[in-house]
């Protein structure tokens, strides 16, 4: 083979000829050579070359198979190999090109604006200067809003990780995050913390899944990528009850900054709904509003089932671009949408699931539901504008029929164009009713 190219499942001899070797051996230039990977990274499994996460080594090789250079997953840097260069190989087998014009950087309560050489420089009372000084925010008091992010330049967002010491339905529910982009007055996100790290109900649980991370329903992780052009800000409020502070909020704002973006480069948005309850034969809103072009790429929706028998009979709806009776995108039921079948019940994956799962004995008297969809590799894309909505249908003694539940949701987008509007953040009082257990009221 005559072009350049990738083999990602390699033989444990390089010249594919059956020999068993102790080390894989790859022709470079006219010449024989042994590849010994570097040991603290690499051992060899049943033949093959694995790294110390188990997997297996690809194979580079940049105009023939005469040619060749052995990579290991995962090695983090260039080996040079018989006058070449390359990269080491991800997963899938994709190269990481290292992207001109870009530079990391993270934000703490202790280096607030992602200064160079700013990080570990606070004071701690016993053990001095850079050894855990000021690694949060302490006493946020009850009305107050923290900026955790306010940079300018031009940059993407790349992981966001926060934890808070009170984690009850009551703070989930009523410490708000809000994001804005470029300069923008109107949020893009403006949601409760909880439901944004995709749980409903104020309630967090242990969650793996491609966008959001809650590892033992304490550390709160998102991947959402989120550009922005000249300025990015973040910031969360608290809007708890009866005066009450949060005592300890840590947090780590991990982006980039880049000397440009692409021009069709969307800006992330997250909009939370809730109705309570919904309207017999209306289907309730998920998103509306969203002008394109742009993508719809996931939800959490939130079900507290007010009445007996199945409540997922509902359709998944998506009004594209002016829409107006029916929908261009229609789904079979709720429980579909969310890639399940027949009725649902706990489950998690990489791009859909049900975190939550509570039975009517665990939660009186019809149990409570919350579920996640992601569209990250399947986004729908629009062109001029976007509406998502699910029907309010059941299933019962007599087949198909018409209810009314309590519903929340979380939408998620990216658009072009700045936000200029947002429906109306629920109160304290309309994002919190109901979300304890009876018994517990």
């Amino acid at each position: 083979m005559l072009i350049p190219g990738l083999i990602t499942d390699p033989p444990a001899t390089g010249r594919g000829l059956g020999r068993r070797t102790t080390t894989p051996i790859w022709f470079v230039g006219n010449k024989e050579q042994t590849v010994k990977p570097h040991p603290e990274l690499s051992r060899r499994t049943n033949g093959r070359i694995t790294t110390a996460h188990g997997g297996r080594g690809p194979i580079v090789f940049l105009a023939s198979l005469s040619i060749a250079v052995a990579l290991v997953a995962g090695l983090a840097g260039c080996q040079a190999l018989g006058g070449s260069e390359v990269g080491y190989a991800a997963i899938g087998g994709n190269l990481p090109l290292i992207p001109d014009g870009v530079v990391s950087r993270a934000i703490t309560e202790e280096n607030r604006d992602g200064a160079t050489e700013a990080g570990g420089k606070a004071i701690e009372e016993k053990l001095g200067q850079g050894r855990k000084g000021a690694p949060c925010i302490r006493d946020l008091q009850n009305g107050q809003t923290a900026t955790l992010m306010d940079v300018k330049g031009c940059g993407v967002i790349r992981h966001i990780w926060i934890t808070i010491n009170d984690r009850s339905p009551e703070a989930l529910r009523n410490m708000i995050l809000r994001m804005y982009w470029d300069g923008n007055e109107v949020p893009s996100v403006e949601v409760p913390f909880g439901d944004f790290f995709a749980t409903a109900h104020g309630r967090t649980v242990d969650l793996d899944s491609a966008y959001v991370s809650v590892p033992l329903g304490k550390g709160f992780n998102c991947f959402f990528p989120m550009p922005f052009g000249t300025q990015a800000r973040i910031t969360l409020e608290n809007d708890l009850p009866e005066g009450k502070p949060m005592r300890l909020v840590f947090y780590q704002i991990d982006y980039e900054l880049r000397d440009s973006l692409p021009a069709n480069t969307g800006r992330f948005h997250a909009q939370f709904r809730r109705q309570n309850p919904t309207v017999t034969k209306r289907d309730y809103v998920i998103l509306d509003g969203a002008e394109g072009p742009g993508m719809f790429i996931g939800c959490v929706i939130g079900v507290r089932p007010l009445g007996p028998h199945w409540w997922g009979e509902g359709e998944m709806k998506f009004y594209m671009d002016g829409d107006t009776d029916f929908p261009t995108i229609c789904g079979t039921g709720t429980e579909d949408y969310f890639c399940a079948a027949w009725g649902m019940s706990a489950y998690q994956k990489t791009h859909f699931g049900c975190s939550l799962h509570l039975d009517a004995a665990q939660f009186p008297p019809h149990g409570l539901v919350s579920m996640y969809r992601w569209h990250k590799n399947d986004p729908v894309v629009f062109r001029k504008s976007l509406r998502a909505e699910m029907q309010q249908i059941g299933w019962g003694d007599g087949g198909l029929y018409e209810r009314s539940d309590d519903w929340c949701s979380v939408a998620y987008w990216y658009q072009l164009k700045p936000i200029t509007r947002v429906p109306a953040f629920p109160d304290r009082a309309a994002r919190s009713a109901n979300i304890q257990a009876p018994a517990a009221q």
